[in-house]
């Protein structure tokens, strides 16, 4: 444990150098903790039975105020659960998300675009001799392009806010 500022701080030790994770020492106490309806690991330094104070490592970067955004969400939902939504993700984002990845798996299984907007939109009636001038075709040929991006490692820019340069 380190002091920094006269807060006591815990510095996690490093994995070995074949990827193991070291040993758990007796000073260190592995818990979970319910947080609204996510269930958090957590490693906290001191013998057990003690509750020394809590404390957050937040690298300091360009992903620092997500980090920092992140980490005051958690302290909600310790403090009055359940924890808020995330503001990064719209709920039509999420709608738009869904439809996305529904898309992929009708691709993958090779359903034509006319199939899938079938299914994605109900509600619209799409026509043979229109499809290929209809804007639900374009819609549905955005929502296959970018949801493979997203199956192809475009998930991990999920939850990054957009950045001025």
């Amino acid at each position: 444990m380190l002091i920094l500022q006269g807060l006591p701080t815990w510095v996690a030790p490093a994995p070995a150098a074949n990827g193991e994770a070291l040993p758990a020492s007796s000073d260190v106490i592995d818990s979970r903790i319910q947080v609204g309806d996510e269930l958090m690991r957590a490693r906290r330094p001191g013998p057990v039975g003690q509750a020394p104070p809590s404390a957050a490592i937040v690298v300091l970067d360009d992903a620092t105020p997500d980090r920092l955004e992140a980490l005051a969400r958690y302290w909600r939902g310790l403090c009055a659960p359940p924890a808020p939504p995330d503001p990064r993700i719209t709920p039509q984002r999420r709608q738009r998300l869904r439809q996305m990845l529904r898309a992929v798996d009708a691709r993958l299984e090779r359903e034509s675009y006319r199939a899938i907007a079938t299914v994605l939109f109900p509600k619209h009636r799409i026509e043979a001799a229109s499809w290929a001038g209809d804007a639900l075709r374009e819609t549905t040929i955005r929502l296959a392009r970018d949801g493979m991006k997203l199956v192809h490692g475009g998930y991990r820019d999920l939850l990054k806010r957009p950045r001025k340069p």
